[in-house]
């Protein structure tokens, strides 16, 4: 069933289930990138740091080496000189250690990002199920990262051998050698062993961030039927989006019949188009489409218009170009300002504001 479900889900990932997914603290993240740059860290740390701590720990051993002889073996006296030693070290190798703790922190959130998600720290009973523990013991991934494992300590193990190995032959020579001398001999081949490290680190770290990528998505991947339903869910009920833009309709045709008895004049087509003009000279530049129908709406604005005497005129062409191309509460466009005007002046002589003259039919 789970082999149905995955070859089912063919379609990217979400922007939603992406961020939701990041919520929970599933996101795509290589471990292979956060060793890289705590190795690149180490070494920078290392190549900065190192003369000043391989000579504050040659200070803080000389003693021992030196005058070893002097130094009481007592048990309490051991104990007090471990215990002011190890502070001694500490405190040399605190400034790398600090920087290996931030970088450690830096290299998930270049990774990912900020990212707080307490469900991922939460506890769940369900984690501690046996069956579950094995079945992602022995999982395919499980495999994977085993594998990649193996093979990330030979490669690593190949090329540090191989850059370290010119100085390998003198490592029975330090016993022989002053403290100076063996210090900086252990330190060159330190660095040389982490400058393979890190060239190697190199390659894997870029290889398991594609590969953590991909697979990251290709586990995130969606369904038709899931891109479907969160469709619905974010852009709402289809059904309800219906009746919201049907009541949305009918207001506006409430509102719209409202102007109708208002109306100067309306055009008709005669029986299709009703279009209702409304022009009060002193504070119009131009008439004003106030309502507009076809075939049942059409027929409803004319008889308003009969109810509350408002004129009747029949001009075909002048009304479907009107309806097509003056939405509601628009002036009228210059191109129609003559057909119009002719409309207009006819009910102004109408009502004798104008001398009378040939006019349109009126209806």
């Amino acid at each position: 069933m789970a082999e149905e479900d995955d070859s089912q889900k063919t379609e990217d990932a979400s922007d939603k289930k992406l961020a939701e997914g990041k919520k929970k603290g599933n996101v795509a993240q290589s471990q292979e990138v956060k060793s890289w740059l705590i190795l690149m860290a180490g070494l920078a740390g290392l190549a900065l740091l190192g003369p000043y701590m391989a000579n504050n720990i040659r200070m803080t051993i000389f003693p021992f080496i030196y005058n070893g002889y002097a130094i009481p073996t007592n048990f309490d006296n051991m104990t007090n000189l471990l215990i002011d030693m190890s502070g001694r070290i500490g405190l040399i190798v605190a400034p790398l250690l600090g920087l290996l703790v931030v970088v450690a922190i830096f290299a998930n959130i270049v990774q990912i990002g900020f990212v707080y998600s307490p469900e991922k720290i939460q506890p769940d009973i369900n984690k501690l199920s046996l069956k579950k523990g094995f079945k992602k013991m022995f999982s395919s991934k499980a495999f994977v990262e085993f594998l990649k494992g193996i093979l990330k300590l030979i490669a690593v193990g190949i090329i540090s051998f191989m850059m370290a190995m010119p100085m390998l032959k003198d490592l029975t020579l330090i016993p022989f050698m002053e403290i100076d001398q063996s210090l900086d001999r252990i330190y060159i081949i330190a660095i040389l062993l982490m400058v393979g490290t890190v060239i190697m680190m190199t390659l894997i770290s870029a290889m398991d961030f594609a590969f953590q990528k991909f697979s990251f998505l290709k586990e995130m991947k969606m369904s038709k039927q899931e891109v479907k339903d969160e469709h619905k869910q974010s852009e709402g009920d289809p059904h309800v989006k219906a009746r919201i833009r049907r009541v949305r309709t009918e207001r506006a045709q409430q509102r719209m019949m409202a102007a109708v008895p208002d109306a100067d004049v309306v055009i008709t087509n005669p029986t299709h188009y009703s279009i209702a003009l409304e022009y009060k000279m002193d504070d119009m530049r131009a008439p004003k489409l106030v309502a507009k129908g076809v075939d049942h709406l059409a027929f409803r604005i004319r008889e308003v218009a009969k109810a509350h005497d408002v004129p009747l005129v029949e001009n075909a062409p002048l009304a479907r170009a009107l309806y097509a191309g003056v939405e509601l509460n628009e002036e009228i466009p210059p191109e129609h300002f003559k057909a119009v005007a002719e409309i207009i002046g006819f009910v102004m002589r109408q009502r004798g504001d104008l001398p009378p003259a040939g006019d349109p039919q009126i209806q």
